[in-house]
């Protein structure tokens, strides 16, 4: 038992490792991963790197393929545009769900949170501005109190990670999510569940636009 339970918690240390490295992209998009040198950089043996690589395979962040080896997910522009109207149309559920049934100590945790945004946002510190989203969806998730969207936003979330906040850097688009924001605070103040529903919708898709700008952007730069 005791062996087990050690295997477990460095299988569970590799897995939080890699999976950091992934999205600060130390561990680049695409690049092929090599067991035997990750299982000496992380001082384990591929037992438990195995069980870490099959975690992170199952949330998306790696592809297994057989014969050919071990590889970092690589997000397509087409993989984007398939991931983002799910997600609107699920975060928009919550969204919808919060607006219904917030408490006035759930609102008062948002508005805090959308209170840093608004100080990020004018600083200009797209990193924080960013990690404050982040937990503001995962708060608006915890009030909409549905475990099942939960679960499902929650793997898709940790692909979308691997593009962290690069939409943000586009011109226009940290004051442009900013205004999302505040509208959809507006929304869940007056318990207007439609509003903020097509808000939500709205913000997710609107990245998936920025994004998308980005990649044109890229292609005729490297054209």
């Amino acid at each position: 038992m005791k062996t087990k339970v050690n295997r477990s918690s460095l299988s569970q240390q590799a897995i939080d490792l890699l999976r950091e490295q992934i999205y600060n992209h130390v561990l680049a998009p695409g690049q092929r991963l090599d067991e035997a040198v990750l299982a000496e950089q992380l001082g384990i043996s591929r037992t438990p790197l195995r069980e870490a690589l099959k975690v992170l395979s199952s949330e998306g962040l790696i592809d297994l393929q057989p014969h050919k080896g071990c590889f970092v997910t690589e997000l397509t522009l087409r993989d984007l545009e398939e991931i983002f109207p799910i997600m609107a149309t699920l975060e928009g559920c919550v969204a919808h769900e919060v607006a219904e049934k917030r408490t006035p100590v759930q609102l008062k945790a948002l508005d805090v949170l959308h209170e840093k945004l608004e100080r990020y946002a004018a600083a200009g510190d797209v990193n924080r501005y960013y990690e404050t989203n982040y937990v503001f969806h995962d708060q608006l998730q915890e009030c909409a109190g549905n475990r099942w969207l939960q679960v499902v936003i929650g793997d898709l979330r940790k692909l979308m990670k691997l593009y962290r906040h690069h939409s943000l850097r586009l011109e226009g688009r940290l004051a442009a999510s900013l205004a999302e924001h505040r509208a959809l605070m507006q929304a869940l103040h007056r318990q207007d569940a439609d509003a903020a529903e097509r808000v939500m919708r709205g913000h997710l898709l609107a990245q998936l636009v920025a994004l998308r700008d980005m990649s044109l952007t890229t292609e005729v730069a490297h054209g």
